[in-house]
């Protein structure tokens, strides 16, 4: 496993629109429809990575807990389900039910997507104000698989809550670390 860094897509950039297949419920979900009234966490990620499963609770409770506050989060694997068949929308639908993901879980088949976001890693997070102006890119918080920090996503919750408070968010930002997207 190589860890990949995030790319750090310039700050300010307009999220690019999609429209994917919801694989927990058969539907097809844009980015138009899924946004949150006060902003937007897109998050790419997998079923088989240790970095994203270290997380995976987290990203429950973080979006449990930011939804009433108009904050919606989207979730999207881009990874080739082919050569990786744990990443497969079946196991996508299973990971989700079991980390009872209260967000859409989309699969990007043609990875047009995580192109268009210039995605590098899983996990990897974007958060975007409620004109989906990219305000965020990066890690989750410290916490690593075997680092003993616990997991808190105390730098997402951080940026959510003073965009939510109208307080200014800082430009220095750390990369997300993780499993390189499985290209095809």
């Amino acid at each position: 496993m190589a860890l990949t860094p995030s790319n750090m897509l310039p700050l300010g950039t307009k999220a690019p629109e999609f429209k994917l297949k919801n694989t927990v419920d058969d539907t097809f979900v844009s980015l138009t429809s899924a946004k949150g009234i006060q902003g937007t966490v897109i998050m790419f990620i997998c079923n088989h990575c240790p970095f994203v499963k270290h997380v995976n609770s987290q990203l429950s409770q973080l979006a449990k807990d930011y939804v009433s506050k108009g904050i919606n989060c989207i979730a999207i694997s881009s990874n080739n389900a082919k050569n990786y068949p744990e990443d497969s929308p079946v196991n996508m639908k299973t990971n989700a039910i079991e980390n009872d993901f209260i967000f859409p879980y989309l699969y990007d088949d043609n990875q047009e997507v995580a192109k268009a976001y210039d995605a590098a890693c899983t996990p990897d997070f974007y958060v975007f104000d409620k004109d989906l102006k990219l305000i965020y890119r990066g890690q989750l918080d410290d916490s690593r698989p075997g680092n003993d920090i616990p997991v808190t996503g105390n730098d997402i919750r951080g940026v959510l809550d003073n965009l939510l408070n109208d307080k200014p968010i800082s430009d220095i930002q750390k990369p997300s670390i993780g499993c390189n997207i499985k290209w095809k």
